[in-house]
């Protein structure tokens, strides 16, 4: 059986923390700011950690990065 390849896609988007969890940025980022508070822009600046529901899924998808 051949080998699980990481999805590269994925890859770009989440980051492996220290401890094992999967780290990812938040959405509503690219335009359209003037619609926000200051206090949104702030928080959308932060990275977020992925659900816990979401996050067997992905992480098979990153099984192989590091």
């Amino acid at each position: 059986m051949p080998k699980q390849k990481t999805h590269r896609a994925s890859a770009k988007r989440f980051k492996r923390t220290g401890s094992g969890g999967l780290k990812r940025f938040r959405a509503f980022t690219s335009h359209r700011f003037h619609g926000k508070t200051k206090k949104q822009r702030r928080h959308l600046r932060k990275a977020s950690m992925v659900h816990p529901g979401d996050f067997k899924r992905i992480k098979s998808m990153v099984s192989q990065m590091r």
